[in-house]
């Protein structure tokens, strides 16, 4: 899948969650309350901002790892894989997750 069919297709995740909508042009992200939360970076990959706990919990669970963009490790940010894409209802409740973290933060 290229980069522009990811962003379809993060375009698509993002509109099943209608209390946020997608920001940036070539930085493409979400974010709420001063923090951002989801991330697509230049390689075409998803990350999604959760508690330190919750962030190793799916680490586990996704078999996934930690998320980089752009060469930098995303502190709190868990790599969505790949095959988990083929079910955006399934990834828009852990995209919603990260939003509901982050508004539990204090705002920015």
């Amino acid at each position: 899948m290229d980069w522009s069919e990811k962003l379809k297709l993060y375009d698509a995740l993002v509109d099943k969650c209608p209390r946020f909508e997608r920001k940036g042009k070539s930085m493409i992200y979400t974010s709420a309350n001063g923090y951002m939360f989801s991330l697509l970076n230049k390689a075409g990959e998803i990350g999604f901002r959760f508690s330190k706990d919750i962030q190793e919990k799916y680490i586990q669970e996704f078999q996934s790892s930690i998320y980089k963009s752009y060469g930098a490790v995303m502190k709190g940010y868990v790599l969505i894989p790949e095959q988990m894409l083929e079910d955006l209802d399934n990834v828009a409740k852990y995209l919603n997750e990260s939003y509901d973290y982050v508004m539990s933060l204090e705002p920015k």
